[in-house]
């Protein structure tokens, strides 16, 4: 990355003092939830910050990968009802619990590289959907990972269920809703709720390690991947259109020169040079 890209890479402001963003590796961009004083809880604030933040990041292929995580020693205890005015509860709930969310889940649904949420501990409610909204998820093995609504007398959403379904299956996602149990990290990664765990020591660095790893793949690959499993997520059957856009999205890697680049660099054993082209 050219030291151009960079200062205007670090320029770019999340707007929240409670959402940190740096760049730890090439290519690889780390927003940092950072609410100590309640567990990284989830605030309009931090979540209004991660919709504004996103689609800055998106600028040809300067970043490549997106790690979210949390500051030490939590990821994120979930929304913060903490903070809900209960005398004004019964009026503007639904605006209070619910109406933040969407914005940001849909930014980073909406991210076309690579997202890797590094739960480098417990991660509840509204964090764990954050969490599983990703498209990779590692966990620190001290880690717990629970949805509790059934202990707040709360009906979670339509579009967040669907996340979990989609993730962990329907009977997993009901023993999940239903029990309100946190799982352990093992548990988690046993019933795919996270793809692997790591040691709490030295967490940070094997999450940044696989960031940095997708980073390093073929910037047409990774992102036109990414946008053929979104519409095969969204389409389980597909019209004849989406078909043909899929058929045309991997016929254009064929003429691409990252396609020519990566086979030549694997003949010639070593590392390729990535144009995104």
């Amino acid at each position: 990355m050219s030291e151009a890209e960079t200062d205007r890479l670090e320029a770019i402001e999340t707007g929240s003092e409670r959402l940190l963003l740096d760049f730890p590796a090439e290519a690889v961009a780390r927003l940092t939830i950072s609410n100590p004083e309640k567990r990284n809880a989830l605030d309009h604030g931090i979540l209004d910050a991660i919709a504004a933040t996103l689609p800055k990041l998106d600028r040809g292929i300067e970043i490549r990968c997106l790690l979210v995580t949390g500051a030490a020693p939590v990821f994120s205890a979930g929304y913060d009802i903490g903070s809900i005015p209960t005398e004004s509860f019964e009026r503007d709930a639904e605006a209070l619990v619910a109406h933040p969310f969407p914005a940001a889940l849909a930014a980073l649904d909406a991210f076309p590289w690579p997202t890797v949420a590094a739960l480098n501990g417990h991660c509840l409610g509204g964090g764990l959907e954050l969490a599983i909204t990703c498209d990779l998820r590692i966990a620190a093995r001290d880690a717990k990972l629970g949805m509790p609504p059934a202990k707040l007398g709360l009906i979670y959403g339509h579009t967040g269920i669907r996340r979990f379904i989609e993730t962990i299956g329907a009977p997993r996602t009901r023993e999940l809703f239903f029990t309100g149990r946190n799982l352990d990290a093992g548990e988690a990664e046993a019933i795919g709720l996270v793809n692997g765990t790591a040691d709490t020591d030295g967490f940070e660095t094997a999450a940044l390690e696989l960031a940095a790893g997708i980073a390093s793949n073929a910037p047409l690959s990774m992102r036109g991947n990414k946008q053929a499993i979104e519409t095969i997520l969204a389409n389980p059957v597909l019209t004849g259109e989406q078909e043909r856009e899929l058929v045309e999205l991997r016929e254009s890697c064929f003429a691409s020169e990252d396609l020519l680049e990566g086979i030549t660099a694997f003949r010639d054993k070593r590392k390729p040079r990535w144009t995104g082209r």
